[in-house]
């Protein structure tokens, strides 16, 4: 099958997916690559630029030269067919999972190409596929045992979210360069979704992750209109709920809406790359260390100053404000874990609900329930809260940035669960599944990213743990051969020597965790030992 000019696909047989990848849509993936490839790579390098203020001493505020933006009178357009958004499922794109979620009870399903999904030949271009099934309504799934999957006749709204703007798309090149991942997702959903959803009298709505300015923002309402005008498709018909889950946006919230407001669908307070950006962002300043990952909750101050002011940026702009993912997971074979994990998601909404959120992310089909009870119990017969403006929070930059009261310490527990947990995720994401339980938490991209990078905040900060030791990185090599020990008597010989890739899993690990630079992401070396 011969490709677009200039356009080479390289991977496994491109039949395979040859309704996905026709030259069609390669070609609108093409023209987004070479319309707004050069913006994107700016817009990287301004984030390494921002990177060495930080390093240099400076701290993030809010811009004056968008103060304009902040102060004025603004909203958002209008968003038809989701106002109400109570409970929101997440989870990778395989056939199981897609109808599972669509099946599950919750408004949405935020269908993942990114942190809860390795971008393997067959998760993105398959992931892709099982989309337009779903959409559809034709996609089926049974299972060995021969139990068969198909779609009720009421299934929650798609919400796909591609990759973040920093990633490659390896398999794809356009004039001889590899593509950006965000507009690989974004261009062959559009191309393959937006028609038929609207056809069908549904609404064209995204995520959107990782963004650390309002610059970041303005390309991705640049992609819209590009995309909806090749398409011809109005303006404003395609709608994003963007994660605020880096520091920098955290201080850009009302710009970002600003940049959206025609295709905006509100913000989500994206916790657990939020916790990394933090860790990432000041990760030479010893004053903003953080104690052991699970001890930074959503209640020490500087998380719960920037989801309060995400609630009130949201509600001021006429849009929807949605809580964060719970990481629990319940065990069906296990009761007390099942009761442990049921009582922690239930608080977690709880306080959501609370706050004025108006909706929140489960990552289990069987916490629809759990979380749909509290928003229930909160909303009533109202789709949500946008009418409670939230006057009474007044949050700036100090509270932004107020890291250092964060109760707790560092120990050697925190330490072990962080290697623990780092190395089993990443032997997951390098057997094609990037979302994995472990410990009884969901654990994707996001929080193994917190874990490797806590781990070098440690050793560069020669941070003493609670026991006495000082983290090095000899102890961290030790801890990691006493955790593989651990891993290997849990999950068996068999396992653990074949699919489990014991050696390289460390590898990578240590390689991200002890590096002497600090490696941005763990995903872009990963990537390249994925087929």
């Amino acid at each position: 099958m011969a490709d677009p000019d200039g356009v080479e696909v390289h991977g496994p047989a491109r039949e395979k997916y040859g309704a996905v990848l026709s030259d069609e849509a390669l070609g609108l993936v093409a023209e987004l690559q070479r319309e707004l490839g050069p913006t994107r790579e700016a817009l990287l390098a301004r984030r390494g630029e921002r990177q060495a203020s930080f390093d240099a001493g400076e701290l993030p505020d809010f811009l004056a030269e968008t103060a304009p933006v902040r102060e004025g009178d603004w909203r958002v357009a209008p968003v038809e067919g989701i106002a109400d958004r109570r409970v929101e499922i997440t989870g990778p794109t395989d056939r199981k999972m897609l109808i599972n979620a669509l099946n599950s009870g919750a408004r949405v399903f935020m269908a993942d190409f990114e942190d809860a999904n390795a971008p393997t030949w067959e998760n993105m271009f398959g992931g892709q596929q099982n989309l337009v099934d779903a959409i559809e309504g034709t996609i089926s799934f049974e299972s060995p045992d021969g139990r068969q999957y198909r779609l009720n006749e009421e299934t929650a709204t798609l919400m796909p979210r591609p990759r973040g703007w920093h990633l490659p798309e390896k398999h794809i090149t356009v004039d001889g360069r590899p593509v950006s991942a965000s507009l690989t997702d974004f261009g062959l959903f559009m191309f393959h979704g937006a028609r038929r959803l609207l056809d069908q009298g549904k609404g064209v709505f995204l995520y959107l992750p990782k963004l650390e300015s309002h610059l970041e923002a303005r390309l991705w309402n640049d992609a819209f209109q590009l995309a909806q005008d090749r398409l011809g498709i109005d303006r404003g018909t395609v709608k994003a709920t963007v994660l605020i889950e880096t520091i920098t946006a955290a201080f850009e919230m009302d710009e970002i809406l600003y940049e959206l407001r025609d295709h905006s669908a509100g913000l989500n307070a994206g916790r657990w790359d939020y916790m990394f950006s933090v860790i990432k962002k000041f990760r030479n300043r010893p004053e903003f260390t953080l104690p052991d990952r699970n001890k930074v909750t959503m209640t020490v101050p500087f998380m719960r100053a920037y989801t309060q002011l995400l609630v009130k940026t949201c509600h001021r702009r006429g849009a929807f404000a949605m809580g964060g993912m719970s990481a629990f997971i319940p065990s069906r074979k296990r009761p007390e874990i099942n009761e442990q994990a049921v009582a922690k998601v239930r608080e977690d909404k709880q306080r959501e609900a609370g706050d004025g959120f108006d909706g929140t992310w489960v990552a289990h089909p069987d916490l629809v329930p759990v979380a749909m009870e509290v928003f229930d119990g909160v909303l009533g017969e109202r789709p949500n809260q946008i009418g409670r403006q939230r006057d009474d929070v007044q949050v700036g930059q100090a509270e932004l940035l107020d890291i250092a009261a964060t109760p707790g310490e560092a120990t050697e527990e925190g330490l072990r669960n962080n290697v623990n947990v780092g190395i089993q995720y990443i032997s997951s994401w390098l057997r094609g599944q990037g979302a994995a339980p472990i410990f009884n938490l969901m654990e994707d991209a996001a929080t193994a990213e917190i874990s490797r990078s806590q781990v070098w905040q440690w050793v560069h900060n020669g941070v003493k743990l609670a026991e006495g030791q000082t983290v090095t990185a000899d102890l961290v090599r030790q801890t990691a051969t006493e955790e593989l020990e651990k891993i290997r008597e849990q999950v068996g010989d068999d396992f653990f020597y074949t699919e489990g890739r014991p050696d390289q899993s460390r590898a990578l690990f240590e390689q991200v965790a002890l590096a002497d630079e600090f490696i941005e992401f763990l995903t872009i070396p990963a990537y390249e030992q994925l087929d």
